[in-house]
């Protein structure tokens, strides 16, 4: 059949338009979003970083707790992050614990928190995390200058996401009563074209700016930072991971709640009766990290390890505190 120039040109036009289609959708399903995990809904222990008596780095220590919060039922760990003294540490000590993580994280998910007041040293952190097991990151700003533009932040971060693979989720960092460099919605859609932009912590106790955050990103995954306050809940509501300081001493509890949601179970019971046993160990203290490790290293029935200065070392009435809190956890089973 004889076919016109302009049939032709519409035939060809067609063509043209169903490949620029197709190349689109190959484009898009190449571009999904990475948030370095299946799923959404998980809980990660914001790890300590164990030091032993003379404040060296503690590599087994740290071997052990990582199969401890295994064996209790996190699904990862955020290391070396707020709760692990991240900025206590030399990038070689941050690099070996990295590395005894990846070799034992046994199919948990690691995030590494990689942030540095420079670039170079943050991009060196994060690409030897990729090298060794992490799936993802958490960065926050760089956080010596206050009030950078916008413009300056998203550069900085522009330049770790050139850096890293694709493979390497990255999570901001929003604590802003720590770095005083928040993380803000406009540096997030500026971010946002990046693939591996995964979401963020967010730590700040404001909870208005929270709903705010799930509210505008809700394909990113927004994990909260605070357990209380009703942010847990919102967060679950809404299908985003939390990472918990809370979790080194209440692993097991926070494990049952994530697994309760996503059995599609209610979740409100086990963590009520999570809220009730942390009460017991409030007198002691265990917000700081001198506490923390010694009622940790309690649970594990391991050697107590320590915290660097400026933190102080746990009290002898701390401790007496917290071995009647645990007692008394213990026989609430």
């Amino acid at each position: 059949m004889h076919t016109n120039r302009r049939e032709a040109l519409g035939v060809i036009g067609a063509a043209a338009a169903a490949a620029t289609v197709a190349g689109a959708t190959a484009a898009s399903a190449q571009a999904a979003r990475n948030l370095g995990s299946k799923q959404k809904t998980l809980f990660w222990v914001a790890s300590t970083t164990p030091c032993d008596k003379n404040l060296k780095v503690d590599l087994g220590a740290m071997k052990a707790q990582v199969q401890w919060f295994k064996h209790q039922g996190a699904d990862g760990i955020v290391v070396l992050g707020t709760t692990g003294e991240y900025p206590s540490f030399s990038v070689a000590e941050r690099k070996a614990v990295m590395e005894v993580v990846g070799k034992n994280k046994d199919g948990m998910n690691i995030i590494l928190s990689s942030g540095t007041p420079n670039f170079p040293e943050t991009i060196e952190l994060s690409k030897h995390a990729a090298d060794h097991g992490a799936e993802g990151l958490l960065v926050i700003p760089p956080f010596y200058y206050k009030k950078p533009e916008t413009e300056g932040l998203i550069k900085y971060y522009s330049m770790l996401f050139d850096a890293v693979p694709a493979t390497l989720a990255v999570n901001l960092y929003h604590i802003p009563g720590t770095s005083a460099v928040p993380i803000t919605t406009d540096l997030i859609n500026g971010l946002k074209h990046y693939p591996n932009l995964a979401g963020i912590k967010d730590s700040n106790n404001d909870m208005a700016e929270y709903v705010e955050f799930v509210k505008n990103f809700p394909d990113l995954n927004m994990r909260t930072g605070i357990g209380g306050g009703g942010r847990l809940e919102y967060a679950l509501d809404h299908g985003m991971g939390a990472i918990l300081a809370d979790g080194n001493l209440f692993t097991k509890q926070y494990a049952e709640v994530f697994a309760a949601y996503r059995a599609g179970k209610d979740y409100h019971a086990p963590l009520a009766k999570l809220r009730d046993q942390e009460k017991l160990l409030r007198d002691g203290g265990v917000n700081s990290y001198g506490p923390m490790k010694y009622a940790l290293s309690l649970q594990m029935g391991t050697s107590q390890t320590y915290q660097r200065p400026p933190f102080l070392d746990v009290t002898e009435d701390q401790k007496t505190a917290i071995q009647r809190g645990l007692a008394q956890i213990k026989a609430m089973g």
